[in-house]
């Protein structure tokens, strides 16, 4: 579907790496890793992790998601964004997406809250004035934050989520797993919530093997999150001392050499998956299975190319036909609010959801050599 490419300065960097014996989490590609994510996303601060999953674990707990609180999300995204909410105890609220995204959809989320959430005045600490804050009229949780994903690299509606959201005080993270090289009314995904999250997993169209990334646009919460990812260790010549739980979460050096070396000539790389993207387009213009293309007001980097087709029946077909034939193909993930882990979870009508469920495809992805 997306295979890993390294034509840049991968193996020079990874040389180094082991000349200077420099491996684990302390070293200069670390560093400059977040540094050159920072400066081309636009983001304050960006502080790396080991994958994508603990990068939105460590979100997740740094805006406040507690164990019995509620978390709202899409129904359509891959596991690791229910299971962080899973991580942190709390329970995810399942919504509709758009059909010109694939993502969140800010109705869905306006009228769900409408319908659902009481904001009550609640006592924020026992030194300062009562908050507003939003709870489920139903279980009486409080809903403690919205996680929008940016589906197959295509960015949602981000700025209406954030607004919408501002109102109820619920803080936004960005699940911008797949969505590096892609903006939304210019910005960069995942630096317009509170805060957002990348991967660098193996198919993803930048990748450093494994790796995720925090992007901050509050420089001292991210500066927070570094800490924590360094199992909370405080600065001192000899002493092992912690001040908090922290967690160990911090990417190895070898990693980030390679992430490094990719984002060199990530510009080529994202032309390219454009370029395919519009030979698809011309492809399926004359056909009758729709190609699905960047939004309104968006800039898209293709990471999966997706089609729609009629049914689930034409869908099956498909996939059973391309893929006897070597063509590796695959549909949209099982809705999360399906899985047995998940099946008490509270959602919408999920109309859209169910649509693209049986219509989607993904076909081959990779940058062409």
């Amino acid at each position: 579907m997306h295979a890993p490419v390294f034509k840049g300065k991968e193996k020079e960097y990874l040389m180094e790496c082991i000349d200077t014996t420099f491996v684990s989490s302390v070293g200069i590609f670390v560093d400059r890793f977040e540094d050159m994510v920072a400066e081309y996303t636009g983001a304050k601060k960006a502080v790396v992790c080991v994958n994508g999953t603990n990068a939105l674990h460590l979100a997740l707990m740094l805006v406040g998601v507690e164990r019995n609180t509620e978390v709202i999300t899409q129904t359509m995204t891959f596991i690791a964004t229910a299971n962080a909410i899973a991580y942190c105890g709390a329970q995810p609220v399942f919504l509709d997406v758009d059909k010109d995204t694939i993502g969140l959809s800010p109705n869905a989320l306006k009228n769900w809250l409408y319908e659902n959430v009481k904001v009550k005045a609640t006592a924020s600490n026992r030194n300062i004035s009562s908050i507003a804050l939003p709870f489920n009229k139903k279980t009486g949780r409080l809903i403690s934050a919205c996680v929008p994903m940016h589906t197959f690299g295509h960015p949602v509606l981000i700025n209406e989520i954030v607004e919408i959201c501002s109102q109820y005080n619920i803080p936004v993270i960005e699940d911008a797993a797949e969505s590096l090289g892609s903006f939304y009314k210019g910005l960069h995904t995942g630096t317009i919530g509170k805060i957002g999250v990348l991967s660098f997993n193996g198919n993803k169209i930048l990748t450093t093997g494994g790796g995720g990334m925090l992007l901050f646009k509050d420089e001292e919460l991210g500066k927070k999150a570094k800490h924590l990812t360094t199992q909370a260790k405080t600065a001192h010549p000899w002493e092992f001392i912690h001040d908090q739980i922290g967690y160990n979460y911090r990417l190895p050096n070898v990693n980030a050499a390679i992430g490094c070396a990719q984002l060199e000539y990530f510009d080529k790389t994202l032309a390219n998956k454009r370029e395919t993207a519009s030979y698809y387009k011309a492809f399926f213009a004359n056909t009758n299975i729709d190609f699905f293309m960047e939004p309104k007001d968006c800039k898209s980097n293709y990471w999966l190319n997706t089609i729609i087709l009629k049914d689930k029946e034409t869908r099956d077909q498909f996939l059973d036909y391309t893929n006897k034939r070597g063509v590796m193909t695959r549909p949209a993930w099982h809705p999360m609010h399906k899985l047995k882990m998940f099946r008490k979870c509270q959602t919408d009508g999920l109309e859209n959801s169910q649509w693209f469920e049986e219509r989607i495809v993904n076909i081959p992805s990779s940058v062409r050599l």
